[in-house]
């Protein structure tokens, strides 16, 4: 009986253990690992021209938010022609769908922040459907990058949706 005990009683620490890290994440300067943090508000915010991303192009993750909701995950990144990417597979199973809100957030407000070597760029998402030439140069970049065996035409399927990072435009001034 005592036994039982112990063990009922570290299982209970272990779970309160992992709630109070998921909840304490989401409160976080940006994600524990695998866990969604809070928004991405650390590091130099990088303005001006666009950059050439090609710097990026062998770092495995990055730390992405999407400006509404305000949490950040780490994610995959792919650098074709100097231009930043991101892909979200599994779309059309259920655990995809339940896992992965993001892409969904992205289609109704694509504003999101990266933060890549400790620097933020703001980043409006776009989904690419259609550019066949585009979406075989990245299918190429992740099965390169990460071994995966992506194609262009999950794209049309919906299996993989395909975003392009593109630059924010600068929040305008109200006319006088």
């Amino acid at each position: 009986m005592r036994i039982l005990r112990w063990v009922a009683g570290a299982i209970g620490v272990a779970v309160l253990s992992v709630v109070a890290l998921v909840i304490g994440a989401r409160f976080g300067d940006g994600p524990i690992a695998i866990l969604p943090g809070g928004p991405l508000e650390a590091g130099e915010l990088v303005t001006g021209a666009e950059p050439d991303w090609t710097f990026a192009r062998d770092i495995a993750e990055m730390e992405f938010q999407l400006v509404e909701p305000p949490r950040s995950r780490t994610i995959w990144l792919q650098v074709h022609d100097k231009k930043l990417y991101v892909v979200s597979g599994y779309m059309n199973s259920t655990l995809g769908r339940l896992w992965k809100q993001w892409p969904a957030q992205a289609l109704q407000d694509g504003r999101a922040v990266v933060r890549i070597d400790g620097k933020r760029y703001q980043r409006t998402l776009v989904r690419i459907l259609d550019d066949r030439p585009l979406l075989e140069a990245i299918a190429a970049e992740v099965n390169r990058k990460y071994g995966a065996r992506l194609r262009a035409d999950m794209a049309a399927s919906g299996d993989v949706w395909f975003f392009a990072m593109q630059p924010r435009d600068p929040p305008r001034s109200p006319a006088n």
